[in-house]
């Protein structure tokens, strides 16, 4: 008995080293396979964040990133817009009240009389030959036809590649409007095009006006020539293009004097502009007249008047991002037969963009 309870005392302890060992070695193989696990699933984490983020981008072209931005950036017309449209056409059929809703939707958003008379008058025909029986079947028709008013414009910015002088384009309008600043942003803008530019800062009659421009032109690596306050504007216009003209410059933008539009010395004043601009060495090639959108139906009255006296070949709308009235294009552009070319849709240079009808009127009922 003595013998075997001192055999038992033995084994005992040389058992115990070992479990524990065995405890030790387990716990440390459980551990190492914790840690193992929980790096795969963070990497699998990693790699599933990855392509959630990826393929967004992958969907959208170009043109769909474009679309958004400027489907965001008309907020303000497109809820005024959309809204009374879609109040318009709530009912279950077309009624004489659908009609009126409607007319009184466009020119809220400044469409004008004559311009939304035009739009209706072919929708009126097709509901009364039974062609367009319900509401949403009107509303695709309204979309079409507003596009359809503003399809047949050109809009590309003149610039001449045969002359062997220098491009001269006239921008005109009232004070406030944005023509230093929309000067500056197409200075920019032809210059990453590769075109030489000369500024003339031919509104001598605002104190800020040249300081203004000559911080734009040391902005975008443009040349400035500038005149005496109150000076004459033409002369330094034609000081101008005598300089780009010497200097082989491509392109000269020239500021015009921004007093208010009914002013007779003003409108005078302007024609003499233009008619010294064409006598130097370079060619009016475009006359852009800047107008603020929120204006509204004064900028149509603004356009009558600087296209007598400047012929004005397009149009910049600025600050269109801000205004609920941007049914101001289709007065001009129906009425006037003067192409919208630019639209302002913000601060930044590259918020100066080519007006696409299309893309504006898809914003507006979006």
């Amino acid at each position: 008995m003595l013998a075997l309870e001192i055999f038992a005392q033995q084994s005992s302890a040389d058992t115990t080293p070992r479990i524990l060992l065995a405890l030790t070695a387990f716990v440390l193989i459980f551990g190492i396979a914790v840690v193992v696990m929980g790096r795969r699933k963070s990497g699998q984490s990693k790699v599933a964040d990855a392509v959630e983020i990826v393929m967004p981008t992958a969907t959208l072209d170009s043109s769909q990133v474009a679309a958004v931005g400027v489907r965001e950036k008309l907020s303000r017309v497109r809820s005024t817009f959309s809204g009374a449209v879609a109040n318009a056409l709530i009912r279950s059929s077309i009624t004489q009240e659908t009609w009126d809703e409607l007319e009184e939707a466009l020119l809220r958003a400044d469409v004008g009389v004559a311009t939304t008379t035009r739009v209706l008058a072919p929708l009126r025909d097709l509901v009364k030959a039974k062609k367009i029986v319900q509401p949403s079947e009107l509303l695709a028709a309204l979309q079409s036809e507003m596009t359809a008013q503003l399809s047949n414009s050109a809009r590309e910015l003149n610039f001449d590649l045969s002359l062997n002088a220098p491009n001269i384009w006239l921008v005109v309008g009232i004070n406030g409007a944005g023509k230093t600043t929309t000067i500056g942003k197409l200075s920019a803008q032809q210059g990453k095009l590769g075109r030489t530019v000369l500024m003339a800062a031919g509104d001598t009659f605002r104190a800020a006006a040249g300081d203004q421009l000559e911080t734009w032109a040391q902005r975008t690596g443009a040349e400035i020539v500038r005149g005496d306050d109150g000076g004459d504007p033409s002369s330094v216009v034609f000081d101008g293009v005598a300089r780009a003209t010497a200097k082989k410059i491509d392109l000269v933008l020239a500021d015009t004097a921004g007093r208010l539009q009914n002013n007779s010395n003003l409108m005078e004043e302007l024609t003499k502009v233009r008619r010294v601009a064409d006598k130097g060495g370079g060619k009016v090639t475009e006359v852009l007249l800047v107008i603020d959108a929120t204006t509204g139906q004064n900028g149509l009255v603004q356009a009558k008047q600087f296209s007598l006296a400047t012929q004005v070949t397009g149009v910049v709308l600025t600050k269109l991002d801000g205004s609920a009235k941007g049914g101001i294009v289709f007065a001009i552009e129906t009425e006037l037969q003067i192409p919208v070319k630019l639209v302002g849709l913000g601060e930044t240079i590259d918020d100066l963009v080519a007006f696409n009808a299309g893309e504006f009127v898809a914003a507006l009922f979006a």
